[in-house]
This record gives C-alpha cells, structure tokens and sequence, in this order.
C-alpha cells in the first residue's frame, strides 16, 4: 500500500524532475498566495469604500479589459520573443504596482479611482503575462509526454494559492486592514523573480526573426479558427468566461448582504472555490495520458454552472460553502482540459497565438461579463444575477456539446 501511495505522489508530481519546471513551480507558490491576497483585499477594499455592485463590476472591468484589447498581439510577442525574458519583466512590474497600492492604503490616501487605475495598470502588464505564461511550460520541460501534468500542477498550485491567500487576506484585514495584503503580495514577488534567473533557457531562434504583427496574428487566428475542435473549445470558454467567471466580482456582496458575514466569510467563500479547483487540479494532474480529457470538459461546464444556480439560491453558509466547492471544481476542469487539449494540438511556432487567443476567451472577455453583471445586480439583485449567469453557462455547454467532443479524435 505504502509503495502504491508513493508511487502515485510520484505520478502526480512528474512533471517536477524537469529542473527548470521545478524552480518556476516553486516560485510561482510563493507569489500567487500574494496576489490572491491582493485580488480579495482590493474587491474588499472596493466594497467598503463605495458599497456599490456596479463600482466592483467596473474594477473588474479595468483589471481584465487590456486583456481583451492587448492579448492576440501579445501572442505574437510570445511567439517571437524571448518568453523567459517577458515573464521577468511582467513580474518586475506586477510587484511595483504592488508597492505604490499598498504605499497608498497603508497612508490612508487611497482612493477608488487608484484602484481602477492600478487594476488597468496590471491588466496591461497580465495580457503580455499570460500568454507569454502558457506557452512557456513547454520550455521549461524536456518530454512532452509531461505536458498536461505540468499544466495541471501549474492549477494546482494556483488554486492551493487561490485556498490559502483569500483566507490569510481575511484574516490579516480585520486585524491590521488590507494594505498589509499588497504589501505581502509586493514581497511575494520576489521567489518567482529569483526561480527565473536561476534557470537554465537557451535563447530560442525565433528571437531574430523580424516581427509582422499584423500579418502573424492574422495567421494565428486563420490557423485557430479553421479547426473546428480549436474553435469550439475557444468559443466554450469564452460563453463560460462571460457568464460565469465574474461570479467573484459579487462574493462581496454575498459574504456580507446575503449571508450576514465579513470579511472573513469572503474569505472562506473563495477558499471554497479553491478548494473544488484544488481537486479538480489534482483529478487532472493524476491523469497519465492527454487522449480522452476532451470527454470531461462539457460535464465540468454543467457543474460549474449548477452550482452557480444554485449557490444564488442559498441563503446558509455551510451549504454556500458546499456549493463554490462544485463552482470550483468545475471551472477548473473546464479551463485546464481546454488549455491541455489546445497546447497538445496546436504547432509549436503558433503556440503563443493560439494560447493568446485562449487567454483572450478565457479571461479578455470577463471585463464585459463583470461590467455586465455588476450592471444586472445593481437592478435585479445579486441572487438573480448570478442565477441567470449559471444557466447561459449550461446553457452554452448544451449547444456546443458535439463540436467540442471533437478533440478526442484529434488527440492520441
């Protein structure tokens, strides 16, 4: 039993034996519990000053709209430029936005236009980011039969990060307030900048090609959109991205008005979602081949969308709890099988393009979905809001259901 036990921690965390993969995967636990700190205390922070749905949906609007704007020319940055170097730069930046934050929350001058100025500030600086992220987990491994466990560990530290931060952040904001949270975030940067110069990348050939931005990311976009699969997954999530992801824009709301709590109640909400994606990470990353994954990703966007129905429904925080579990669990299948599915399809020259594209359905269309439901809850109310938000989500997983199976015949 206790061979059986070891011997599958050890398929589990494959992925780590490659060097390089190993130091980013340590970092990166370090530095995303600071900025899941950051992102509560900010939604926190938000709320208290102006107790306003609509101003948290605009927030949310400025930190994912660059995004939307920016993601499918930072694609082509991706694909012709040195990723290494891009991360170390988005993550030099990310922690002096940090900085000024927490400099102006812990001397009192904040105000709510600083903080959709700094959201904006770090979408820019996420859109070059994440791309530039995702398609360079294939160089930090040697195998590529190791994919798909490195991109479930790279969730799965996220949504350990996305349990953790939140719950720390409430604890540290009744007892000191919430620039302490984007102070430590600012810090936590540090482990990640350090991983990346320590590793060992060779300067890809592509670095000297001239850049056609224009005519490059028109080719990433012919080359995406002419798979029907890829096309499928893409506009999947994008439905999903709209509707469903903004649900944490009204978390707030939810821990307070709806359930009678604080901020340590927010706390624990999107601790339970993280919880759900943390198994939903693990469920994946134990998955020792990539063929058949494609099969889980329309079940996982009915989870995610019932559990949002009927998380708006409950008005007991035990089964609140019970229920961002299942929110969780499903996003993150969804969100991971897709991103698995595309890095194990596409060609290696458009990875950056076709990854951007995801980032940009994945997360550049939730500013639109945040304004929107910000807007809806301002008028109807967060419980309705968030009811029809998780039926166009199951509602998109019943229409696009066959197109999206299409992978599984693609993939061996």
């Amino acid at each position: 039993m206790k061979d059986r036990v070891l011997e599958g921690l050890g398929s589990l965390f494959r992925a780590l034996r490659h060097r390089n993969y190993r130091l980013f995967f340590a970092g990166q636990s370090v530095s995303l519990i600071g900025t899941w700190m950051q992102q509560m205390a900010a939604s926190w922070l938000v709320y208290r000053l102006t107790n306003s749905a609509f101003v948290l949906g605009v927030v949310g609007f400025a930190s994912q709209l660059p995004t939307f704007l920016l993601s499918p020319f930072a694609g082509v940055v991706a694909d012709r430029l040195h990723r290494h170097r891009i991360l170390v730069i988005t993550q030099v930046l990310s922690m002096a936005q940090a900085c000024v934050l927490a400099a102006l929350v812990m001397t009192g001058a904040v105000q709510v236009w600083h903080i959709i100025a700094a959201s904006l500030l770090l979408g820019v600086i996420f859109a070059f980011d994440n791309p530039a992220r995702h398609s360079f987990v294939v160089e930090m491994i040697s195998s590529r039969e190791d994919l798909g466990n490195a991109i479930a560990l790279n969730s799965l530290v996220f949504n350990f990060a996305r349990l953790i931060g939140p719950s720390l952040a409430g604890i540290l904001i009744a007892l000191t307030g919430e620039g302490v949270c984007f102070l430590l975030n600012a810090v936590s940067f540090l482990p990640v900048i350090v991983a990346l110069s320590l590793m060992d990348i060779p300067r890809p050939d592509r670095a000297s090609g001239a850049v056609r931005i224009l005519r490059d990311l028109q080719e990433g976009v012919r080359y995406a959109f002419g798979v029907r699969s890829i096309r499928a997954i893409l506009m999947l999530v994008a439905v999903v991205s709209f509707a469903g992801m903004p649900y944490l824009v009204l978390m707030p709301v939810f821990a307070r008005d709806v359930l009678g709590g604080g901020s340590g109640t927010l706390g624990f909400l999107v601790g339970s979602s993280g919880v759900g994606a943390l198994a939903g990470a693990v469920t994946l990353a134990s998955r020792q081949r990539v063929s058949g994954v494609g099969r889980m990703i329309v079940p996982a966007t009915y989870a995610f969308g019932a559990g949002l129905i009927l998380f708006s429904f409950s008005r007991v925080l035990w089964a609140s709890l019970l229920l961002m579990g299942c929110v969780g669990f499903g996003m993150i299948v969804l969100m991971v099988a897709s991103n698995t599915l595309l890095q194990a399809m596409v060609d290696d020259e458009k990875r950056g393009r076709v990854m951007s594209l995801f980032t940009m359905s994945f997360l550049g269309v939730v500013p639109f979905g945040s304004l929107w439901i910000g807007s809806a809850a301002s008028v109807v109310g967060s419980p309705l809001a968030l009811a029809v938000s998780g039926f166009v989500c199951v509602l998109g997983g019943i229409l696009l259901r066959n197109e999206v199976m299409r992978p599984d015949t693609l993939v061996h």
